[in-house]
């Protein structure tokens, strides 16, 4: 067994701190990186989970471009409202899927599409959400839980615009006693 001298014992404590200081460095950067990627996850989390009405809302821009002509005659149909009243809502609105809104979000708060259409351009860009409020569809009632999922669907058969049941409180399950 070789005697360390100070020298060697100097080089060995020198060695051994600069790999424990790199391998702090190291642990560091990767705890950053892991940190960064959770809050990205986190951050990107409701856009991943969004889904609902802006899904609605792109397929059925897609499928009023591809033949407005049909698509306001559905939503004429569907809503019991003129061909020429929709179409000067489809000309009055961002997307042809806004008009569509319009006329289903007047049905479900029991008022006319025109009320619709004018708390659409008062409160345009603040989002569907507070549009339904400003009509007195209440947060939490199922026409805004509808409205949110996008349970909605264009089939162009007259009165066929109520959003499709989702829970709710009814008298099922032994609840009816």
């Amino acid at each position: 067994m070789s005697s360390l001298t100070p020298e060697h014992l100097l080089l060995y404590i020198s060695r051994n701190c600069i790999l424990l200081f790199k391998e702090r460095a190291a642990m560091r950067k990767l705890t950053r990186l892991l940190a960064v990627m959770m809050l990205l996850l986190f951050s990107s989390a409701p856009v991943m989970a969004g889904g609902g009405l802006d899904v609605f809302i792109n397929n059925l821009n897609v499928q009023a471009r591809a033949d407005m002509d049909d698509f306001s005659a559905r939503v004429s149909a569907q809503f019991g409202v003129p061909l020429s009243q929709v179409q000067a809502v489809i000309g009055t609105v961002q997307t042809p899927a806004d008009a569509f809104l319009c006329f289903q979000l007047g049905k479900m708060a029991h008022r006319p599409y025109r009320d619709a259409v004018q708390a659409y351009h008062v409160n345009r860009g603040k989002g569907w959400g507070v549009i339904a409020k400003e009509l007195g569809i209440k947060p939490g009632s199922p026409e805004f839980h509808a409205l949110k999922r996008g349970d909605f669907s264009l089939t162009g058969k007259p009165g066929d615009s109520a959003p499709v049941k989702g829970k709710g409180k009814g008298k099922g399950k032994g609840h009816n006693k």
